[in-house]
């Protein structure tokens, strides 16, 4: 996959991220918030140096929801001049960053607070009724409370023992 990344162009790129998230995108135009998500798979935008206040401060210079490739190469020139960056280097890593969609950065965050809200073992009242002892779901059962049609009302201790004694 890396052989593919690195033979992408800059226009192959900017169709790409164009197309990103908008089914009826040519690919001839970008939006802000496209550049935005580019910029930031790129690590272009860091937080520190460029933030998104900045490529929206540059980005509504241009007059435009959406931009064509030789406006937004203005709108990487204006951004880099202003920032002391170089716009090779901001083309160089937002070709390199690979195609639209997850890139992998993202670590699964608040992993210890998903294993507490899920640990059935601490479930208190009516919701530690819809689990078994291992912690498997009942299903149905465990919300909905199902009619007996014995004849014996709930509770009753001794039931079926009519007649025994």
């Amino acid at each position: 996959m890396e052989a593919e990344n690195s033979t992408m162009t800059f226009e192959e790129a900017f169709k790409a991220f164009s197309k990103f998230g908008d089914i009826k995108s040519d690919g001839k135009s970008i939006s802000l918030s496209q550049s935005d998500k580019w910029m930031k798979q790129a690590k272009v935008i860091d937080g520190k140096t460029i933030t998104t206040t900045d490529t929206g401060i540059y980005f509504k210079k241009l007059k435009s929801l959406k931009v064509s490739l030789p406006d937004y190469n203005k709108f990487l020139e204006d951004l880099a001049k202003a920032k002391k960056q170089t716009v090779e280097d901001m083309k160089t890593k937002m070709t390199s960053c690979g195609a639209p969609g997850f890139s992998g950065t993202g670590v699964a965050k608040g992993n210890s607070t998903v294993n507490r809200l899920t640990d059935t073992s601490k479930y208190t009242g009516t919701h530690k009724q819809r689990f078994d002892d291992s912690g498997k779901g009942k299903g149905i059962a465990g919300r909905v409370e199902q009619v007996d049609g014995s004849g014996y009302v709930s509770g009753y201790q001794n039931k079926d023992s009519f007649g025994k004694a």
